[in-house]
């Protein structure tokens, strides 16, 4: 049975698609395996802080959080799976996503709700910059469908660290109070 598992699985590595270069596709897929580590450690962040939000922001915060995890959570699945196509190993441990992202954990102690909203925003930056990246390269390669999912990615993630900092804005700076 093992033997017969690991013929599917050869099989299954030998993708017909637009990247048929073997070594563009793995080098393809290592850039996916960041924007995926950097979507679930984002993912871990944002659920942790949704779940310790505490004030006066508490309702929007905590809200706009949950929309964000749960969007996470569907584009890491999205991300992993395309790497899947492309024959390459998806990274599957916490430990994996962490040595492959830039996205640092939290370490739990308690931070101000600006604090965890500007954190965020800061790392939907950093994820957005680097899906470009990534889709710089899946360009080169002709691969538009990863081009297109991480150009889609990296519009969510401006969007959120816009929401993000205007949460925390200050509206004596300029801000319009409309």
């Amino acid at each position: 049975m093992a033997d017969a598992l690991k013929s599917d699985l050869r099989a299954e590595e030998t993708p017909h698609i637009s990247v048929a270069d073997p070594s563009a596709r793995k080098r393809l897929a290592s850039h996916l395996a960041a924007a995926t580590a950097d979507t679930y450690m984002l993912l871990a962040k944002t659920q942790g802080y949704h779940w310790n939000v505490a004030g006066p922001l508490f309702v929007s915060i905590h809200e706009l959080t949950e929309q964000q995890y749960k969007d996470l959570f569907e584009a890491a699945d999205d991300l992993a799976e395309r790497i899947r196509a492309l024959g390459e190993p998806s990274p599957g441990s916490y430990a994996r996503f962490a040595e492959l992202s830039e996205i640092t954990e939290d370490d739990g102690s308690p931070k101000s709700a600006a604090a965890m909203v500007e954190a965020l925003a800061h790392d939907n930056e950093l994820a957005a910059r680097r899906m470009k990246s990534a889709s710089d390269v899946a360009e080169d390669l002709g691969d538009k469908v990863t081009e297109d999912m991480l150009i889609a990615r990296m519009q969510v993630h401006e969007q959120n660290a816009w929401m993000l900092r205007a949460i925390v804005a200050d509206r004596g700076a300029g801000g319009s109070r409309h």
